[in-house]
């Protein structure tokens, strides 16, 4: 079974496997506190804050679970890269609760009660492997059946052959040509055309059919298709169900008329003038705390290398307008005197510090002042140079949409996407940003900047 949440399609054994390893966390928990104390009734706590600071444990694994892409797409196949995770996990979980209790003892249920704890973590190791190869097997995936063999066909197929964990499984594609029947897409193969629609669906008994067809005049199989549907088969429309699966627009295959009709796209005042407000209010804050951080960085950068140490940019806003961007230099200076290129991920142009405030995020910090503007806002489409909007409007469909809101910060490509710079990386990051206008929310932002974290903590994500 899948369910859409947030407008992404999730497995329903995902949700089913972290609330059950909640429930074996808190009961192991329970199970620890009642060997330790099952003969000294004077050194038991009440039951009910053992249950509540046994959830202060369940809440710190999980989030380690996380953090460590345990509950993210399966792109890793070996059993010992899962092992590896977990036990990566838990350490950092015990690391964290030990904090926890030495900076706050009362949070501690009871001496020894974490070490039983962590001696009986196989069950939860067991469990989680359990799934995984639940997993691999894929047979609680749904079929699927593509009708359509161009770009978006192609690309489902691919983005669910890629996830073990997207409960998808692609039965076939379904071509309008008889002549192609048989021939190798991408895995498996063209299995039918149009006129054997009707008996692949008898045989196959597939769960959804996928309409991806990205010219459908003169080619869309109208009758059979209605018949079907009135049958009860689930039909999706390959562009829907490609934002859905994969969490971005196919850019490639958007219609205007698909913007124009879709949902989404709708930004209230109240939603727009709430973000505002708090964004104001928080940089205010951030620009406070941060004053401490911003004279060591400085001084680290003017020792290296000479120089400015805020590097300022002419970037492109909502609507087009133009404003300097302010961040930490971390190039030398004078590092495009020959004029505007694309930032490599080992540019020989960056400095030592300038690296390690690139890979740490550091050198986004002075940004505040931006948002304190009112020229970016914490979450958006990273802003890009003139130089490169004007090429990119040219050669990308929809690339100029992305200037209707402000850019920001960070944003749902830069958790989404890895690092890049090229034409090919600025069509892969429109496809989050043009999402990401879609949806805009706090709630979404709320998201972006809890992934951001992880982004900034593990070194993952683009810039």
């Amino acid at each position: 079974m899948i369910l859409k949440i947030f407008n992404i399609y999730i497995p329903l054994r995902k949700l089913v496997i972290f609330f059950l390893e909640s429930l074996v966390i808190w009961g192991l928990v329970i199970l620890a506190v009642y060997l330790r104390f099952w003969d000294d009734r004077t050194g038991l706590v009440n039951f009910q804050e053992i249950v509540l600071k046994s959830f202060l444990i369940v809440f710190v694994v999980q989030l380690s679970l996380y953090y460590f892409d345990l509950y993210a797409q399966l792109s890793f196949l070996k059993t010992i890269e899962v092992i590896a995770r977990l036990l990566q996990a838990l350490s950092v979980a015990s690391i964290i609760l030990g904090c926890l209790y030495y900076l706050f003892p009362q949070l501690l249920i009871g001496r020894g009660v974490f070490l039983i704890l962590l001696a009986m973590m196989g069950t939860f190791f067991g469990l989680r492997l359990l799934y995984f190869y639940e997993v691999q097997r894929r047979q609680l995936n749904q079929k699927i059946l593509i009708i359509g063999t161009g770009k978006l066909a192609k690309s489902i197929a691919e983005n669910i052959l890629g996830n073990l964990d997207s409960g998808f499984s692609v039965i076939g594609f379904i071509s309008d040509d008889p002549e192609r029947v048989g021939m190798p897409l991408v895995n498996p193969s063209i299995i039918g055309d149009y006129s054997m629609l009707s008996e692949l669906v008898q045989r196959e008994r597939p769960d959804r059919i996928i309409v991806a067809l990205e010219e459908r005049r003169g080619k869309f199989p109208l009758s059979q298709l209605l018949d079907l549907k009135l049958h009860g088969v689930t039909i999706e429309d390959g562009a829907a169900f490609y934002e859905h699966l994969t969490g971005k627009l196919h850019v490639e295959s958007l219609n205007p008329s698909n913007i124009i009709f879709s949902g989404g796209f709708k930004r209230s005042k109240l939603t727009m003038w709430l973000k505002r407000m708090v964004e104001f209010f928080v940089s205010l804050v951030l620009a406070v705390l941060f004053a401490p951080l911003l004279s060591m960085v400085s001084l680290l950068i003017k020792l290296e290398s000479p120089g400015p140490v805020f590097y300022s940019q002419e970037r492109v806003g909502k609507n087009g307008r133009r404003f300097k961007l302010f961040k930490f230099r971390s190039m030398a200076e004078n590092a495009e005197e020959n004029g505007p290129v694309w930032a490599g991920e080992n540019d020989n142009r960056i400095t030592r510090v300038g690296r390690w405030l690139r890979k740490t995020r550091l050198d986004e910090v002075p940004q505040v002042i931006n948002v304190l503007k009112g020229d970016m806002s914490f979450v958006g489409p990273r802003p890009e140079r003139p130089f490169f909007v004007d090429q990119l409007k040219q050669e990308i469909p929809y690339y100029d949409q992305r200037h209707t809101v402000h850019p920001g910060v960070t944003g749902y490509a830069q958790i989404r996407y890895p690092y890049g710079a090229s034409k090919e990386d600025a069509l892969e990051k429109l496809k989050y940003d043009i999402y990401y206008i879609k949806y805009l929310s706090l709630v979404f932002d709320l998201f972006i900047i809890f992934e951001t974290v992880k982004v900034v903590l593990f070194g993952k994500g683009s810039r």
